[in-house]
């Protein structure tokens, strides 16, 4: 899963409106979810998706010219599938092509919210396992004209200043570069780091206190957001609590 409050691109690729619609407005009810377009054949996804590379694609099966699975296999690079349909024949096939979850209409919003839920999920696993595989994780800053590499354990927090993010590190400099903030927040590993305001996010391990409404990271107090601070205190709780196990 993408980490709290980044949004998923969707593209909807039915030839039925009223289909597309509902799920539309599905999309519009889950906070992390944002539609970035309506196709009604895949024709039209194909020229959308050179355009705006998505997240994740709801995708009906039964459309003229060409099926959804047909477009399904030309795509080089595939974003997370959701297949959207009104056939139960097609699951094997579909599963064969590796898509997240197979709805059949019409579908309800308990069974769409659990899809999504389950593409989410396997997301954050994967990501999660790509960063354990790496001996010492890192990620490339663009500054200047350079790509600089940052070891995320050198990473004390990262601000957002206007258009830029500065990354604070534990050599007490910093790094500026150009990036949206839910963008450098998707580039790091839920595990290993927390969002706690709309313009901070911060190393887990670096945090020394919390309060009601600050985290400290060394002598620094950094403020939590009023709609970040549940969930912030639910996994810092959570944090403790699990220390608490351990020892």
């Amino acid at each position: 899963m993408k980490n709290q409050h980044a949004r998923w691109k969707c593209l909807i690729v039915d030839d039925e409106p009223l289909a597309a619609n509902l799920i539309q407005s599905y999309v519009e009810t889950v906070e992390e979810l944002q539609a970035v377009g309506v196709c009604h054949n895949a024709l039209d996804a194909f020229a959308l998706l050179r355009k705006q590379p998505v997240d994740l694609l709801f995708l009906d099966i039964q459309m003229p010219k060409l099926t959804g699975l047909e477009f399904l296999r030309a795509l080089p690079n595939p974003p997370a599938v959701i297949i959207t349909t009104a056939y139960r024949e097609y699951a094997v096939e579909g599963f064969e092509l590796d898509v997240a979850d197979y709805l059949v209409k019409p579908v309800t919003l308990e069974r769409f919210l659990k899809a999504v839920g389950k593409v989410m999920a396997r997301q954050q696993v994967t990501q999660e396992e790509t960063y354990l595989k790496q001996e010492e994780p890192y990620v490339y800053y663009k500054v200047d004209r350079q790509m600089v590499k940052v070891y995320l354990k050198e990473i004390l927090w990262i601000e957002s200043v206007k258009d830029y993010i500065k990354v604070v590190l534990e050599d007490n400099h910093s790094l500026l570069t150009y990036q949206r903030m839910n963008y450098a927040e998707e580039k790091l590993p839920a595990s290993l780091f927390l969002r706690i305001h709309r313009s901070f996010i911060v190393a887990r391990d670096k945090i020394t206190a919390y309060g009601a409404n600050t985290v400290r990271v060394g002598e620094k107090e950094l403020p939590i957001g009023k709609s970040y601070k549940q969930m912030v205190h639910s996994e810092l709780d959570k944090e403790q609590e699990n220390s608490f196990k351990q020892s």
